[in-house]
Formats: C-alpha cells, sequence, structure tokens
C-alpha cells in the first residue's frame, strides 16, 4: 500500500471536479473525477470549514463516534472499466470491519476523522507526473486533462 494525500479538488476543461491525490513528495497524482456534491464536502474538510447543519459524511463521522467505531484507514484498492474501488476499514473494540465504498465519500469520511488514505499498487499505476497531468497552457488555471482521453471515477 502506499500512502497518499488529498492534493486540492481541480476542474478538468469542462469545468467537472476533479480529486487529486498525490505519494507524499508529489512526484505522482492520482486523478479521480467525482461528484459536484462531494468535491463540495471535500473542499469543505480541506478548509476546516462547516456549516450550520451537518452533510452527510459529518453525519456518519457522528454515527461513528456515538458507536464508539474509529475509522482505520481508507484504501483506493481497484480500478474496473474506469470506476476506482474503494475500502473503508473501521474498527470497533477488537473487531474491524472492511466496508465498500466510493474513493470520494470514504475519503470525504476520511479528512473528516484525520484517518490514512493508501492506495494499491494496482492503482498507483493509473498515476501521472504533474507535467502528464497539466496541459502546459493551463498550469497556472490548474485545468486537469483526462489521460488518454479517458475519466477515471
Amino acid at each position: 500500500m502506499i500512502p497518499v494525500k488529498v492534493k486540492e479538488i481541480a476542474f478538468d476543461i469542462a469545468m467537472n471536479p476533479v480529486l487529486l491525490l498525490s505519494d507524499e513528495e508529489d512526484h505522482k497524482v492520482l486523478p479521480i473525477w467525482i461528484g459536484p456534491f462531494e468535491a463540495h464536502s471535500i473542499a469543505l474538510a480541506l478548509e476546516g470549514t462547516s456549516l450550520g447543519r451537518p452533510l452527510t459524511h459529518d453525519l456518519l463521522k457522528s454515527v461513528c463516534d456515538q458507536a464508539g467505531a474509529t475509522v482505520a484507514s481508507v484504501i483506493i484498492n481497484d480500478v474496473r472499466d474506469g470506476t476506482f474501488y474503494a475500502e473503508l476499514h473501521l474498527k470497533l473494540n477488537d473487531q474491524e470491519a472492511v466496508i465498500d465504498a466510493r474513493p470520494s465519500d470514504a475519503i470525504a469520511l476520511a479528512l473528516r476523522t484525520v484517518t490514512p488514505i493508501f492506495i494499491s499498487e494496482k492503482v498507483a499505476d493509473y498515476t501521472l507526473t504533474p507535467e502528464e497531468l497539466y496541459n502546459q497552457e493551463s498550469e497556472e488555471s490548474k485545468v486537469v486533462r483526462a489521460p488518454q482521453d479517458r475519466k477515471l471515477h
């Protein structure tokens, strides 16, 4: 497993949100196209902003807290047909549960619980260098292009 961090939320040329995960040295970036609601939730967590009422990911954190469960890790473990898959590893007492999750939901929760995020070696094959990710003309505006004209979500 390779540890990664949330680098930022960027946008592609059509203004679709793209979650960018990077390795610890920022040498490789994994782009994952996500929905606008998940992007908003992740952005709020990155900024440390909370709204007056809990969002879905805030609610899930509260449920875990009240139940005494902790989020041990998030692992983006697979890619099938252009779709990333993740596992949410929860601990309660001496038990561990592994729950299938969308990467965007798992990461939104991980940011709220300060949980480590990892990618598998298979998923690491989809990482790009920053130069490969950004168009030369768009480096300043952070417009992301899909690798080899394919979107991964």
